[in-house]
């Protein structure tokens, strides 16, 4: 079906999931889940996926295998297009609305080495200034950081910032009345389209260099 924007239902579920995050919960709520949150999903995804390419929709239940936190389900529902292991684009959405980012997501060690690794040469100017421009037009960077800089990084080098990161997650939010209208799929679109030379450059500079060093066995 075309989609018609995320229905105030989506948000008002992740809201009391949040409050009673319970089996009995969701068993009692499976079908507003699948109604509000997993066929409009599907919907903005169908639409999507023709210029992004395949966007994989997340299952609601938590790995709680290696967390202390044992809350059964998660409090969102995620889509993801991966583009290189570990890079890609991401949509979130929660009772708060919708978020549109490209990350650099993985935590192996080579991959969170690889990106350092560059961002620390010269070239990592070039991506200093891809994450300016993108600030520039109302996105803003998180990911996984180091609360202070890494060890042997001056306090003044030009890129401190971003030499704190282990991880990138770049993008923007909307509320859910802008996610609520069908012109949703286009700010998604339009999100990940500015993201995409980033993206891109990731791959070139960052992936490869992860791929170096998987295969040097570091």
């Amino acid at each position: 079906m075309a989609f018609t924007g995320i229905p105030d239902e989506a948000f008002d579920f992740y809201k009391e999931l949040a409050e009673d995050n319970s089996t009995s919960f969701w068993h009692r709520n499976r079908d507003r889940y699948e109604q509000a949150v997993r066929e409009p999903m599907a919907d903005l995804v169908a639409q999507l996926s023709p210029e992004f390419g395949e966007i994989r929709m997340l299952r609601p239940q938590r790995d709680t295998r290696a967390s202390n936190d044992k809350s059964p389900y998660k409090t969102y529902q995620g889509a993801l297009v991966d583009l290189e292991p570990g890079l890609g684009y991401w949509l979130h959405l929660d009772a708060d609305g919708l978020r549109a980012t490209g990350r650099y997501y993985s935590r192996a060690p080579q991959e969170m080495a690889a990106l350092r690794a560059v961002v620390a040469e010269e070239k990592g100017a070039e991506l200093q200034s891809l994450v300016d421009g993108l600030e520039g037009l109302g996105h803003t960077v998180g990911g996984v950081a180091l609360q202070t800089r890494p060890r042997g990084v001056s306090a003044d080098h030009p890129r401190v910032r971003l030499l704190r990161h282990r991880t990138l997650d770049i993008g923007r939010s909307c509320d859910r009345t802008t996610a609520g209208r069908s012109s949703a799929a286009g700010w998604v679109a339009g999100t990940w389209r500015e993201l995409r030379p980033t993206l891109d450059w990731l791959a070139v500079n960052v992936c490869s260099r992860a791929r170096e060093l998987r295969g040097a066995g570091a």
